[in-house]
């Protein structure tokens, strides 16, 4: 059985762009919060513990440059604006599901060491 050849610089290319992308402490939980439905700015922030007004206003600007969120503007009074993911933002989602598990799975791990030590 013939080994496939693996290109590492391509694949290291590939993963610090992935690490890039996840990379800082709101990113994924941004992600998270509008993938479960919370639309607005202020439903977002609240939804996620810590986060200031600042960084939430700068990670989704960066995010809508990114084609990761769509940004809508409805023009009543008062002026509404949501965020919704986009198509390609939603291919992430089997990716944070994973890091959850992984997340679930190693803390029950860290736990029982620490209970058995």
């Amino acid at each position: 059985m013939a080994e496939i050849e693996r290109n590492q610089e391509e694949e290291l290319r590939a993963l610090q762009d992935t690490l890039y992308f996840i990379g800082g402490k709101w990113r994924i939980p941004i992600i998270n919060s509008i993938c479960n439905g919370n639309r607005r700015f202020r439903e977002i922030e609240r939804s996620i513990p810590g986060i200031t007004t600042r960084m939430l206003s700068k990670e989704l600007k960066e995010m809508e440059m990114n084609k990761l969120v769509k940004r809508t503007v409805y023009t009543d009074i008062p002026v509404l604006i949501e965020y919704e993911p986009t198509g390609y933002c939603r291919t992430f989602g089997n990716i944070i599901q994973e890091m959850i598990n992984w997340g679930r799975a190693h803390r029950d791990v860290v736990t029982k060491e620490v209970a058995t030590d």
